[in-house]
């Protein structure tokens, strides 16, 4: 069976246009419900979201659909995902619940879920609530429907946990930070976080109105950070998009570093006060200079497709605990179960304290191949993976390449398009490689 509303990353579309509806959302809480009651009397499930204005609407309908199965809901207010899953576990709640719709604007809304041990879902659950979801409802009698409560301070509790992933011995101490939270999850606890680790904070994107969400601002609009660490002399910025899952660093001079530079410098951290790191999840979009860089100091890096859950499960096949993507989604599984933008940030912060270097010093031996992408809308029923010149094409290019490049060939997810990406230490010759192969798919 097909998952037909899960995607990647939950369920998520636009605001008013199935299936991020009101009574959709409550739908598919008592379906929740009813799977969690087949193995548990009574579950109890925490729900946390952004700053959407839609937030409220999606939340009173999850809340209504879980107490209608008879499950006991606790609502946590706006919060991070990663927060989420956090007092998920910590709370030993049965499930934790996340209304956002992460870097996307404020039209746009998203449910996705997370188990007691705060991970993500496996697809066979997703398919399971699903599967419910076209039963008839089962309505829990009135003695037994359950029950909601707010938890006080659920920002407080997270927010220590965020320092605790921060070495006892550091401080921030010295430093002028400017925090942007997208205008998202983070607005009020990201600021907090840097401050009492001892940084002078500058704030921005940390007044939300329900629809400036991610605009302008955040980790998708960089522009906005490195405008305001240089207006005050900041020694760092940090960018979170709106549910602070993944970040984006600017040092002093306004350079900005994407999450394979971040990916290795949480590694270098490691590597410099002695840990083992047995290998690394990259994903095939990360860039190769990284790789080799990694492969250098003896730490392989495995590649997963992209998406977050999939760098998860390649970690989790191998037993290892760093991993992530260049949009700044970054995995430290020994730190937390998600990804967290807050908590990578720090990691990377601790490096550049304890080594008393710059990111720029710290990444002095790492510069990036230049990559250029093309994309090809497809004809009507075109059959390009089995074209014998976009193979030989291909195979030379990549011969032409040797260890200084590779090529990237994948169909859209969502479109009728191919993706070409070549990647080369000279920009020149990635530009042309790519237009070589492009060209062999639009002919």
């Amino acid at each position: 069976m097909t998952r037909q509303y899960f995607g990647t990353d939950g369920i998520r579309g636009t605001v008013g246009q199935a299936p991020i509806t009101a009574d959709f959302a409550l739908k598919l809480a008592h379906a929740v419900g009813r799977v969690l009651k087949r193995t548990e009397a009574k579950p109890t499930v925490l729900i946390g979201k952004d700053t959407r204005i839609s937030g409220y609407m999606l939340e009173s309908a999850l809340e209504s659909g879980f107490n209608s199965a008879g499950v006991d809901v606790v609502l946590l207010g706006p919060l991070p995902t990663p927060g989420v899953a956090y007092l998920t576990r910590a709370q030993r709640a049965s499930l934790g619940v996340v209304i956002s719709a992460s870097h996307n604007p404020f039209e746009d809304n998203g449910i996705k879920f997370f188990s007691a041990q705060g991970t993500k879902l496996p697809d066979a659950w997703e398919r399971n609530v699903e599967a419910t979801l076209h039963q008839d409802p089962v309505w829990a009698d009135s003695a037994n429907l359950g029950k909601s409560r707010r938890l006080e301070d659920a920002a407080g509790r997270y927010i220590e946990f965020c320092k605790s992933t921060f070495a006892n011995n550091l401080t921030l101490k010295g430093l002028r930070i400017v925090v942007d939270a997208a205008n998202g999850a983070a607005y009020q606890i990201a600021p907090k976080v840097f401050h009492e680790l001892g940084a002078e904070v500058i704030a921005i994107g940390c007044a939300p109105d329900g629809l400036n969400i991610n605009k302008d601002v955040g980790a998708t609009h960089p522009e906005a950070l490195i405008a305001a660490v240089k207006a005050h002399r900041a020694d760092l910025g940090v960018a979170l998009d709106g549910d602070a899952d993944r970040l984006q660093l600017v040092d002093a001079k306004g350079r900005l570093f994407n999450g394979d530079e971040v990916l290795y410098l949480m590694v270098d951290d490691r590597l410099r006060r002695g840990e083992a790191v047995p290998g690394v999840v990259g994903t095939l979009m990360t860039n190769m200079a990284v790789e080799l860089a990694l492969q250098a100091r003896g730490v392989p890096l495995v590649r997963a497709r992209v998406g977050d859950r999939y760098v998860l499960e390649e970690l989790e096949k191998n037993k290892w605990l760093i991993g992530g993507e260049g949009s700044g989604h970054l995995l430290a599984l020994d730190k937390h179960t998600t990804g967290d933008g807050l908590i990578s940030a720090l990691q990377v912060l601790q490096t550049s304290v304890r080594s008393g270097k710059s990111l720029a010093e710290l990444l002095s031996d790492v510069t990036l191949f230049p990559q250029t992408m093309i994309n090809i809308r497809l004809k009507p029923g075109q059959d390009w993976k089995t074209s014998a010149r976009l193979e030989s094409e291909t195979l030379s290019v990549e011969a032409e390449l040797g260890q200084n490049g590779r090529v990237l060939i994948r169909a859209s997810g969502t479109e009728p398009l191919v993706r070409v990406m070549v990647e080369a230490r000279d920009a020149t010759q990635a530009k042309a490689c790519a237009q070589r192969i492009a060209d062999t798919i639009t002919a």
